[in-house]
């Protein structure tokens, strides 16, 4: 696997790469299929911080993304941190892939035809829901910023190609990344969704129904592993 460094406002010597090296090498045991690993160092945009910087470790693999972050007082400091948890990331989709389990994965479709009997999902808010469906939320892109007057509360709009996987796959895909939050066309649907972290080890999906007068209710949480 190929290992591919940057730099913004530091240096990477020669120590950095061979100790960076070493440890990535852990990484591709894990993962042999995947094809790229890159590692990003940068110092700290403000002057009067503290000395230090960020570190950020992708890897690129068929069919999925994991990355890291993390800030520290030096560059090994902010390595050994976000090195730590690519390797947790790493191992959760080494042990899904040598998961021989057999357990059945349940189309959303058909655990909607159930009633969520089997699966506990989690519809959104219906205040949530009708927000978006009407499109009650205004969505200020950056070029239209400086034309209004100044908010605290800013949303940016940001387009990326659509993925069809499962509700499972999403939570996945979520967790590998690093985001509270992801966005995907539903395989047994066809239709976008979103999953999201809740509080403890729970998750909750977002969908919306074009067909239905009022949002739908009922949920229950879904505990996920």
């Amino acid at each position: 696997m190929e290992i591919t460094f940057g730099a913004r406002g530091a240096d990477i010597t020669d120590r950095f790469r061979a100790y960076a090296e070493e440890k990535l090498a852990k990484v591709t045991q894990l993962l042999p299929r995947a094809t790229a690993l890159d590692v990003r160092l940068s110092r700290h945009a403000d002057p009067h911080a503290a000395a230090g910087g960020r570190v950020e470790i992708t890897v690129h693999g068929p069919g999925s993304i994991i990355r890291a972050e993390s800030d520290g007082p030096d560059k090994y400091m902010a390595f050994d941190s976000a090195f730590h948890r690519i390797m947790e990331r790493a191992r959760r989709v080494h042990d899904k892939r040598h998961d021989h389990s057999g357990r059945r994965r349940m189309p959303l479709r058909e655990a909607v035809e159930n009633g969520f009997e089997q699966v506990a999902i989690t519809p959104a808010d219906p205040a949530v829901v009708e927000a978006v469906a009407t499109g009650s939320i205004p969505v200020v892109r950056d070029e239209e910023q400086q034309e209004h007057e100044w908010s605290p509360v800013v949303i940016r709009e940001k387009r990326f190609p659509a993925k069809r996987m499962s509700v499972r796959d999403a939570v996945d895909q979520m967790e590998l990344v690093g985001h509270p939050f992801y966005l995907f066309v539903d395989e047994a649907t066809d239709e976008c969704a979103v999953v999201y972290r809740r509080k403890g080890w729970s998750y909750g999906v977002i969908s919306l129904d074009e067909s239905a007068s009022e949002p739908a209710a009922a949920t229950r949480e879904r505990a996920a592993s």
